[in-house]
């Protein structure tokens, strides 16, 4: 009958042939580098990929001073080390002993030279970018429907000035996302929105290439309405925000520059409001001292009817002065009313859909604690460590235990251990 064995013991024995095996030990193995980081600890993680497939890389703290150059994402190396089995999670990995430059990463010639194509047709130019409308009705949004993007822009739209948000849920990553991407700009401008954001979260240059493809740049640069491209993070760049009118560092951003702060516009009408009302004043007081003027030079004759005609004028304009002030002032007031009431009207909606989720998930969670199952009569038996103990290979005449039940603890020693045939 075939050996019984715990995963540690599974994985400790392919960890054993690997380090045995001549055609994964002291070999150099050329490829690209990708999501490189560099660790407190002085050791690099990395991902050296080539056009077909890829491996999860580390070179430690001690094998630095080996290389005479610091490591890049998208740099070709050729790297000497081994072929090795992280044990605890059973994950295969490259291990660097050193590793030398062979070139730039294909990738990333390939963004230079269509950055460097377009910048010569004058896409990346000032000139041709246009303004973003500062009260825009609808906003258009290509990126995927279920990522994080859109709900930053939903609630980021909620805080500053209610606007209709219309998404195209588009594909963002991998085969097929830059035909997607396109088909979304040709879609939401057709729906005649007054501005577009285009983006997708964070990710490796891989998980962002299809907003270095010519045929996205090329839907950006012709798209009626304006573009703010919001892709990753602050530090990633593409050519989809050379080509956009805006770029935004990130979703949140993007929204942020479409949208006015409702609280802003508040401010900036009154500060008008004030502004109109001086400048009336203003006038009324100047009329008052030039009738005070021409009251001294008139006929006494004629000066009672006149003074009393520009008397009646005067008035008149400080009615209007007023009623327009008025009418402005309602104006102003009915439209942050239905403002609000959209505002109102969306964010219960936000936290009932939160709050249900919350329960569902709660439910879930609680349908998969371990510890419902002690109410049932079973138990959960550890080693003194705390290490779950799930087979009686793992222990043997003597050895101490703890037994968990549902109400408290209680520790053992073993008489007898015996596998199940």
């Amino acid at each position: 009958m075939a050996d019984t064995v715990t995963v540690t013991q599974l994985n400790t024995r392919v960890k054993s042939v690997l380090s045995e095996c001549s055609a994964v030990n002291d070999i150099w193995v050329i490829g690209e580098l990708s999501n490189l980081k560099k660790y407190p600890s002085g050791h690099y993680y990395f991902t050296l990929k080539d056009s077909t497939s890829e491996i999860r890389g580390v070179m430690f703290r001690q094998s630095r001073g080996r290389i005479d150059f610091e490591p890049q994402d998208n740099m070709k190396v050729t790297v000497f080390g081994k072929a090795d089995l992280y044990v605890e999670r059973g994950s295969y990995q490259f291990i660097a002993e050193t590793m030398q430059r062979s070139g730039v990463g294909d990738l990333y010639l390939a963004y230079e030279a269509l950055k460097k194509k377009l910048e010569s047709e004058g896409l990346f130019e000032r000139s041709r970018k246009r303004k973003l409308p500062q009260y825009p009705r609808v906003i258009g949004v290509v990126t995927s429907s279920s990522g994080a993007v859109i709900h930053d822009i939903i609630t980021t739209s909620g805080r500053l000035f209610p606007a209709d948000i219309l998404l195209y849920p588009a594909k963002v990553q991998g085969e097929g996302a830059a035909e997607s991407i396109v088909r979304g700009i040709h879609a939401l401008n057709r729906e005649g929105v007054d501005v577009l954001i285009v983006g997708r979260g964070g990710g490796s240059i891989e998980d962002l290439w299809a907003f270095n493809e010519e045929m996205v740049a090329r839907a950006i640069a012709a798209s009626e309405a304006p573009v703010i491209s919001a892709v990753g993070h602050e530090t990633d760049f593409t050519i989809a925000d050379l080509v956009a009118d805006v770029r935004a560092p990130t979703p949140t951003g993007a929204a942020e520059l479409a949208l006015r702060d409702r609280r802003e516009l508040a401010r900036h009408i009154d500060t008008h409001v004030l502004r109109v009302n001086r400048s009336l004043s203003g006038i009324l007081k100047t009329m008052h001292y030039r009738f005070g003027m021409l009251e001294s030079k008139l006929d006494p004759k004629y000066a009672d009817q006149k003074i009393s005609r520009y008397s009646m004028r005067l008035d008149e304009l400080g009615f209007r002065m007023n009623s327009a002030l008025r009418s402005t002032a309602e104006t102003v007031r009915r439209r942050f009313i239905k403002m609000d009431s959209n505002l109102d009207a969306y964010v219960p909606r936000m936290i009932d859909n939160g709050r249900k989720d919350l329960l569902r998930y709660s439910e879930r969670l609680e349908n998969i604690n371990p510890v419902r199952v002690l109410d049932r009569g079973y138990t959960l038996i550890t080693d003194m460590n705390g290490k779950a103990l799930t087979s009686a290979g793992q222990i043997s005449a003597g050895s101490e235990i703890n037994i968990i039940l549902k109400d408290g603890n209680a520790e053992a020693q073993i008489t007898r251990a015996e596998m199940r045939k």
